[in-house]
């Protein structure tokens, strides 16, 4: 199919969404639709909530960008981009993609393409929004519109592993939109594109990817759990074994985000539906969730064993999910303030990539080191490169000259343990 033929529209422009429309912007007329008018009129001014593109790239983008539904009618090959998370029982949460489905069946016309990217589980696509599109649309799959999956595999945050330069993985529900979905995703794609034979292996591909992840954290932070009953440091033995060359470097942490903390419970849903109990990766899970809880015991065993607790001053570094991007959902940061709360402790937070915080913590939070002063601990959580940027002595000298705790999830900080300050990390 011609470039100027081809009318995509991207609907949901988060962190995946946004990036992904930039990039078929520049091959093809792109429509970028998010059901959000206030971060649309967020887009249109220059200002990206995401952190993903950028000021100047959206001055010189040639996306349209709305939030008005009916301008969908425009485009014939759909991208849907909405997030999949999960209630609180940990199964899947399918109503944005149901919605966002029902939203292009009112659209939807002869020759269409829909292209689904969300994670899901094997069998949502065929199983779930097929007939959704089929019902609204009156048409009927195959003959009179096509659908495939493409996982998505940002990095937020990541300025390297683009989304031009991460292999991107097509699947059709046929070998003719396979390869209208091939084509069109390698003209936007630099890295190239990978053709799952069917569109179940495609969704598989993307929850075992995070589910891998998960589980090798997962056995980092049991490791960890039990270095610390045997007094042992668990990144010098990590760093130790590492020097091998066959050794897989992973560390421990606390898994939060969108994907590696969410994905897993997509395929253990699927998993007890078609009668198998995950064992490993259930048991990952079960480890990763219990490590912020973890972290804040042996945070209050130290300000109790050091005479701190009482009106103990916390400071933590860090409140994202991850490093370098704004993005809080499902942060395990969250929930360690939680615990905290639980204890009569309100924290100070600092993290320069929060800009507006919607949750609902205890916390005062602040964007900027300076304004911190005389703690009794910080917590270095999250090894933003802003705080990279800035001198040891400069989070040190917030401490009180008292005995005072370092709490080192980063590794960071471990040379100044000495009589003054007591050093922990996982």
């Amino acid at each position: 199919m011609e470039n100027n033929k081809m009318t995509i529209a991207v609907i949901g422009l988060g962190y995946v969404g946004m990036p992904l429309a930039i990039a078929f912007s520049e091959k093809f007329e792109t429509i970028g639709y998010d059901i959000d008018e206030e971060k649309i009129n967020k887009y249109k001014n220059y200002i990206d909530p995401t952190g993903e593109v950028g000021e100047e790239i959206l001055k010189e983008t040639n996306l349209y960008f709305t939030s008005k539904a009916e301008e969908l009618e425009k485009a014939n090959f759909y991208i849907i981009t909405v997030p999949t998370p999960i209630k609180q029982d940990n199964t899947p949460n399918l109503l944005p993609i149901e919605n966002a489905t029902k939203l292009i069946g009112d659209y939807l016309n002869k020759g269409d393409t829909v292209v689904y990217e969300s994670t899901v589980y094997p069998g949502v696509t065929e199983d779930v929004c097929v007939p959704l599109l089929e019902e609204i649309s009156n048409l009927k799959i195959k003959e009179d519109f096509k659908v495939g999956y493409s996982p998505e595999r940002i990095n937020p945050g990541d300025k390297e592993n683009t989304v031009k330069k991460i292999i991107k993985i097509v699947s059709g529900i046929d070998d003719e939109s396979l390869e209208l979905i091939s084509y069109v995703y390698g003209q936007a794609i630099t890295a190239g594109v990978h053709k799952a034979p069917n569109i179940k292996v495609a969704e598989s591909a993307k929850v075992v990817e995070n589910s891998q992840r998960d589980i090798n954290i997962a056995f980092m932070n049991e490791l960890s759990q039990v270095f610390d009953l045997m007094d042992i440091n668990t990144n010098d033995v990590i760093n130790a074994m590492n020097t091998k060359w066959n050794a897989l470097g992973f560390y421990p942490g606390l898994v939060g985000g969108h994907c590696i903390g969410v994905d897993p419970y997509y395929f253990i849903y699927q998993a007890e539906n078609v009668g198998f109990h995950s064992q490993i990766i259930a048991s990952g899970r079960k480890i990763n969730n219990y490590m912020s809880k973890f972290v804040v015991t042996n945070i209050i065993k130290e300000l109790i064993k050091n005479n701190l607790m009482q009106n103990a001053r916390i400071v933590i570094y860090g409140l994202t999910f991850k490093e370098n991007t704004p993005d809080f959902r499902n942060s395990k940061i969250i929930n360690i303030v939680e615990e905290l709360n639980e204890y009569g402790i309100k924290p100070i937070v600092v993290d320069p990539y929060i800009k507006e915080f919607s949750g609902n913590i205890d916390a005062d939070i602040h964007s900027d080191v300076n304004e911190i002063s005389e703690v009794d601990l910080m917590l270095y959580a999250v090894d933003h490169k802003a705080f990279k940027l800035i001198e040891d002595s400069e989070f040190l000298n917030k401490l009180n000259n008292k005995k005072s705790i370092i709490v080192d999830l980063k590794n960071r900080f471990k040379q100044y343990q000495n009589a003054n300050k007591v050093y922990w990390s996982l």
